[in-house]
C-alpha cells in the first residue's frame, strides 16, 4: 500500500516576498492538481497576512488546470482591514498565468443569534462497513460513504452523504483545521450532480472540472474527528452541475456550508 500523503507538508507555503508565497503539489496527484489543494493553500496564504480573525467565507474560481510538476505562486492582495472584517484576494499563478483566484473574508469573533438545520439522519461512521478500496486510498482524508458508493457510475438520486476526517493529527489550531476542511470540501462534490445520469469519474467520454467553489465557515471544528458531508445537487443544465454541501461534526453541529458548479460534459465516442 502506498504511503499516505503528509497533508501538513502538502499545504505548507514558502514565503518569497511580502504578500507572495510558493506552494507545491505532490507529484503523485496525477496530471492535474487537485482543486482542494489549491483552495487550502490559497486560504493559508491569505491567513499569513491576517491577525486574530478567522475566515467566515471564501469564493473562488478555477481558471486553468494546475500542473503538479510546477510550483504555484500565491499573490495576496490586502484588499481591506476593517474594524470587524478583513478582506483578502489571492491569485494563484503558474507559468506566468492565473490558474485560480480566491476572495476571502475574515471576521472577529463575536456573540450573536444562532440557529441551524438539523443533520440528516444517517448511520454513524462506526456502523458502516469499511470499503476495501479505502485501504488503497493514499490521500490524507479517510472517507466512508453512507451508501457504500464513492464515485461509482450507478444511477440514483442526486444525494451523497459521506463521513470524512483527516488521518494525520492536526492539533487544535483553528486555522490549520479550517484549511484542511477547505481541502476536503472538493472531494466527491462534483460527482453528486452526476448521479441522476449514472455517470462516474471513469465513464468513457466524460469531461469534468470544478468551475467555481464557495465555502461559508460557521464555527471552528477539529477535523481529526468524523464529519458528515451531506451533498445535494438541485440542478444540472448546459453541461454544468450545481452542488450544495453541508458539513456537520459528529455532534450534529453545522460547521460549514459549501457550493460548487462544475463542468459535466459527456463527449460522444467514435
Amino acid at each position: 500500500m502506498a504511503e499516505a500523503e503528509n497533508l501538513i507538508e502538502t499545504l505548507s507555503l514558502e514565503p518569497i516576498e511580502v504578500n507572495l508565497f510558493r506552494g507545491r503539489a505532490p507529484q503523485s496527484q496525477g496530471p492535474r492538481i487537485f482543486g482542494g489543494l489549491v483552495i487550502g493553500q490559497a486560504l493559508l496564504a491569505a491567513y499569513q497576512t491576517v491577525q486574530g480573525r478567522l475566515c467566515h467565507s471564501l469564493h473562488c474560481y478555477f481558471i486553468r488546470p494546475g500542473d503538479p510538476s510546477v510550483p504555484i505562486l500565491y499573490d495576496v492582495d490586502r484588499a481591506r482591514d476593517g474594524r470587524s472584517f478583513t478582506t483578502r484576494r489571492v491569485t494563484a499563478i503558474q507559468k506566468g498565468e492565473q490558474i485560480f483566484n480566491l476572495a476571502a473574508s475574515f471576521h472577529e469573533d463575536e456573540p450573536g443569534a444562532e440557529h441551524q438545520d438539523e443533520m440528516p439522519p444517517v448511520p454513524s461512521p462506526d456502523e458502516l462497513v469499511e470499503d476495501p478500496r479505502e485501504r488503497e486510498w493514499t490521500r490524507p482524508i479517510e472517507i466512508r460513504p453512507v451508501d457504500g458508493r464513492f464515485g461509482s457510475p450507478v444511477k440514483g438520486p442526486a444525494i451523497q452523504d459521506i463521513w470524512m476526517r483527516a488521518t494525520q493529527p492536526l492539533g487544535d489550531d483553528p486555522v490549520l483545521n479550517q484549511c484542511v476542511i477547505a481541502y476536503a470540501s472538493d472531494m466527491s462534490f462534483l460527482s453528486t450532480s452526476m448521479r441522476p445520469h449514472g455517470w462516474g469519474w471513469q465513464t468513457p467520454g466524460l469531461q469534468s472540472a470544478s468551475l467555481d467553489h464557495a465555502i461559508w465557515f460557521h464555527r471552528p471544528s477539529l477535523f481529526n474527528q468524523w464529519h458528515l458531508y451531506a451533498q445535494r445537487s438541485p440542478s444540472a443544465s448546459g453541461s454544468r452541475g450545481m452542488n450544495l454541501g453541508f458539513i456537520y461534526n459528529q455532534d450534529g453541529r453545522l460547521v460549514a456550508t459549501a457550493a460548487q458548479e462544475g463542468l459535466i460534459r459527456l463527449r460522444p465516442r467514435g
